[in-house]
């Protein structure tokens, strides 16, 4: 379930750990406990700070996969632990590491690499401070831009994914620029035992300007992308991809919106990519005061493949993608598609808020099929000539009883259109699930 906007407790835990703020936290005077396990300080400058995770989240799956899954039926669970520790040496220098372990249980179908990963080192990066607006960051890292349709932390799995990296950051007033080069990491179900991945690379610039005459913000960036085995509805080759994209953003009072455009272009096998994206994402309050009611509508339109027997590949690839990019169901990915989606979010309490939402999903071409959020080919499309792929309604709570802990019960209900029904099973599927979510 994706959210309309961010409301409640919690702000001070970020999605990248390593931007934690902790300027909260007393300096001087007396400290509970949780405060002095949270940060030491280290001479006039530095400091040591600690923090993590734990996360249990049961999933009910019926008609998984449209009904051509091995079982009708399944329940599974997952657990997640996250630690963390950020060494400030002094302002120019600082170390952070945090560890994983996951687990996963119940799944009738073999444990993916997003599911468990019993222990790992999964971020190890150092920064140095060359200058009062540049950073130079090098390491294990977690990786995330703009409104994480390209690239981001992939929070909905079992496992977020990371990347060995070297980044240079550069900030200065409303201008923020990251030029950087990384690999996907290898992640592996063992333990210490991920690896470097030397079959896939990202590299690229974003610059974000913020507080811009009318537009209020603007993201630019160019991302560069090469796989040695790619695989599409049109066929597997070594895939070298180059997006280049826009985004306008504001979050207002009460009006807030996200529209972005990418362009990508390239050589997949022997022939050339030509793909694009736009979409547009825009959220109204409605009522002030305690219980503020907002609308919200989000519509995009994803590229496919035209012609499966040319030199061209029109298939959009999302890069590395928020996992639940459609909800926590993860159903299908950003490629070849149409979508509309209105939804609504009411905040009954400070600390309770309500969520539903309605997906419809149609195939860009009648060429191409559907995708998963990792860009892997679910079905084909040359054996159907239907548009509608299905509709996807979805209800959630977030309760939020402290800034340390979440509470989301959701559940989703995907009814299968023409598509699926002309190349699959067809069934509808019901998932619901239960997130649990501890953070210090």
């Amino acid at each position: 379930m994706t959210s309309l906007v961010q409301v409640g407790y919690g702000q001070a835990f970020k999605l990248l750990r390593y931007n934690d703020d902790l300027s909260s936290l007393p300096h001087d005077s007396p400290k509970k406990a949780y405060e002095k396990f949270k940060m030491t300080r280290m001479g006039d400058t530095g400091y040591a700070s600690f923090g993590g995770e734990v996360r249990y989240l049961p999933q009910n799956f019926v008609n998984e996969d449209w009904g051509d899954g091995p079982v009708r039926e399944y329940t599974a669970f997952y657990s997640r632990f996250l630690f963390h520790g950020d060494v400030r040496v002094n302002k120019s220098l600082r170390f952070f590491a945090q560890f994983n372990s996951t687990f996963a249980n119940g799944r009738v179908t073999p444990i993916r690499r997003i599911d468990e990963n019993r222990f790992s080192v999964h971020q190890l990066f150092a920064d140095i401070r060359i200058s009062n607006a540049i950073t130079l960051r090098a390491g294990r890292q977690e990786l995330l831009y703009g409104s994480q349709r390209l690239v981001a932390v992939r929070e909905g799995p079992n496992n977020r994914l990371n990347f060995d990296a070297a980044k240079l950051i550069m900030q200065q007033h409303n201008t923020s620029v990251d030029l950087f080069y990384s690999t996907p990491v290898q992640q592996r179900l063992g333990v210490v035992d991920d690896e470097i991945n030397r079959e896939e690379a990202l590299w690229g610039i974003y610059i974000i300007q913020k507080a811009v005459p009318i537009l209020k913000n603007i993201d630019l960036y160019y991302l560069g992308l090469n796989r040695d085995r790619a695989t599409f509805d049109a066929g597997i080759g070594r895939e070298l991809r180059h997006s280049i994209g826009t985004r306008w953003w504001s979050k207002a009072a009460r009006w807030d919106y996200d529209f972005e455009a990418v362009y990508q272009f390239g050589e997949f096998s022997a022939g050339r990519i030509q793909a694009w994206t736009a979409s547009l994402h825009a959220n109204y309050q409605l009522t002030n005061g305690k219980k503020p009611f907002w609308v919200g509508l989000k519509t995009e339109v994803i590229s496919g493949d035209n012609n499966r027997n040319d030199d061209q590949l029109n298939t959009f690839n999302p890069l590395y993608p928020r996992g639940a990019y459609f909800g926590l169901a993860a159903l299908i990915g950003p490629a070849n598609l149409v979508d509309v989606h209105p939804g609504v979010k009411w905040q009954v309490q400070q600390n309770v808020t309500l969520s539903a939402d309605l997906d419809l999903f149609w195939r860009h071409s009648l060429s191409d099929g559907i995708y998963g959020p990792n860009v892997a080919l679910i079905y084909s499309g040359e054996n159907s000539r239907a548009r509608l792929i299905g509709e996807q309604l979805g209800i959630n709570a977030e309760i939020t009883p402290s800034k340390h802990l979440s509470i989301v019960p959701e559940f989703t209900w995907f009814h299968a259109g023409p598509y699926l029904k002309e190349v699959s099973t067809g069934r509808d599927v019901f998932f619901s699930a239960l997130t649990l979510q501890f953070k210090y």
